[in-house]
């Protein structure tokens, strides 16, 4: 190992390099890239491989380097949910490379291809959690139904996977749903009659009684209404100036009638 002031110069170098190295890399739909705040956090996404119990289902892996990187082993830890005797409830990880096994020679494009490779080929000698090894091991249907069912409720449904070029595809956009148009409001027809009613009591005495009066209200002409004990109703244009059309009853533009009461 290096002196600890030489260190970080050559984990940064390192760093760089697999960055570099990852772009000409085939990635089979494996997403990898390191933190745009911080170059020691990585995040990675493993899609289940086709033919497993996972597969259909993309998995986040968030990864951590030591400052004396690459003479230390990443640690490494699942942040989606996997039923794998291998993976605890937790996301920690047993595989022999992150142990005692780790080499510097190992990249993290590497250690994430096994990552993949235990998905498909779980190691039930060696567990994480025994009961599920156990499981896996004496009711092998059983497992992979559960192991199924966890990667649809757990880990599926978060985008698709470009193959091409292992990057992690947007999900579809869903369309607003269209709210319905405020319907306008139905003009009155010219044929309509309005009444009003200035009365105000139904048994009026005879000299108080309802009267109806029709008067020809032309477009933009203003109604003024007035007790039936004072003069009729008239109406004026909308400019208040007077004119022929202030004759009650008149009807030389052909309008319908409003009946006042």
């Amino acid at each position: 190992m290096p002196p600890p002031g030489l260190s970080s110069q050559m984990t940064v170098r390192r760093i760089h390099r697999e960055i570099a190295d990852l772009k000409k890399e085939d990635l089979n739909g494996i997403k990898l890239a390191p933190d745009e705040a911080n170059i020691y956090l990585w995040k990675a996404v493993i899609p289940g491989p086709e033919g497993s119990v996972y597969e259909g289902g993309l998995f986040d892996v968030e990864i951590h380097l030591p400052a004396d990187y690459p003479f230390s082993a990443p640690k490494l830890a699942f942040k989606t949910r996997i039923y794998h005797m291998n993976i605890s409830d937790t996301g920690n990880i047993c595989l022999d490379i992150l142990k005692g096994n780790w080499s510097p020679a190992l990249s993290l494009f590497k250690v994430i291809l096994s990552l993949s490779s235990l998905l498909t080929d779980p190691n039930p000698d060696d567990p994480l959690v025994p009961t599920i090894a156990q499981q896996y091991k004496k009711d092998r249907k059983h497992h992979d139904d559960i192991a199924r069912s966890w990667t649809r409720q757990y880990a599926s449904g978060r985008g698709t996977v470009d193959k091409g070029k292992g990057k992690l595809a947007a999900p579809p956009v869903q369309p607003r749903p269209r709210l319905p148009r405020p319907r306008p409001s139905r003009p009155v027809p010219s044929s309509d009659i309005i009444v009003v009613d200035d009365s105000d009591d139904e048994h009026a005495t005879p000299g108080r009684r309802k009267r109806k009066r029709a008067a020809a209200v032309g477009e933009g002409d203003v109604i003024d209404l007035v007790d039936e004990d004072d003069e009729p109703a008239r109406k004026r244009p909308a400019n208040g100036t007077g004119g022929p059309s202030d004759v009650p009853g008149d009807r030389a533009r052909g309008d319908s009638p409003i009946l006042i009461e």
